[in-house]
């Protein structure tokens, strides 16, 4: 995983580019602040102006370590482009992600350091968990969702660092998946998302600086996957808990 201009500049929703290599409905730009997916996180969209109009960046794609970005026309562009990333968007997507790592550390805490299994985290406000609790009793799952929120409202920071893969894979409970983890940075690091007072894990999402930037959570519906995996769905509300 790369330093990507969107961890390093969060806020940076829009930029200046030329373009690198070009085909059909596709671009590789000189530089990128979208976040392009990954862990579940569907990718960033945006509006690209160039010379002879406009066009919406609808995906990204990873080529032999190149961020292509896919475009909703077969035009081939040239020259230098404007992108203004969709911020409603990365919005819901950085709250929907920061309120995951929030569920993921209090189901952690209180049952027994319980591992992620996977995760889906949507531009439409949803998102779902699925974790390894095979002997979890659901309403003690569903009880979660007023500490979660009681989070929300404390305004914890939330914060991000790069530690050494080795230090990462030998400190308990920083890398939660069951089986895979963010791949580390060409320096051989792993980023480390830290909610203070309460968690920390490696993450290659976009993610708050505040639990208190984000919405109040509701916990939809609670799934046996299987006979190992519980699914708990969230979506954001529109109710702001802190003023």
């Amino acid at each position: 995983m790369p330093h990507y201009l969107c961890h390093e500049q969060p806020d940076l929703l829009e930029f200046d580019a030329s373009v690198v290599d070009a085909r059909p409905g596709a671009v590789l730009l000189s530089r990128s602040a979208l976040h392009p997916g990954g862990g579940g996180q569907v990718c960033d969209t945006a509006t690209l102006q160039h010379a002879h109009g406009m066009a919406r960046i609808v995906g990204v794609s990873v080529e032999d370590g190149q961020y292509w970005h896919q475009l909703d026309t077969s035009i081939e562009l040239a020259g230098e482009l404007h992108v203004s990333i969709d911020a409603p968007r990365r919005a819901t997507l950085a709250q929907l992600h920061t309120a995951t790592h929030i569920l993921n550390a209090l189901v952690y805490q209180q049952f027994a350091g319980a591992l992620v299994t996977g995760a889906q985290i949507n531009a439409d406000g949803s998102a779902r968990m699925d974790f390894d609790l095979p002997e979890a009793d659901n309403d003690a799952l569903r009880s979660l969702e007023g500490p979660l929120n009681d989070v929300i409202r404390q305004a914890l920071e939330v914060r991000a660092s790069y530690v050494g893969l080795r230090d990462a894979q030998a400190t308990p409970g920083l890398i939660r998946s069951l089986s895979v983890a963010p791949p580390p940075t060409p320096d051989g690091t792993i980023r480390i998302v830290e909610i203070d007072g309460l968690d920390q894990q490696a993450c290659g999402g976009t993610h708050l600086t505040n639990t208190g930037q984000s919405r109040a959570i509701r916990m939809t519906k609670i799934e046996n996957k299987g006979r190992r995996n519980r699914r708990v769905r969230i979506e954001l509300t529109e109710d702001n808990l802190v003023f």
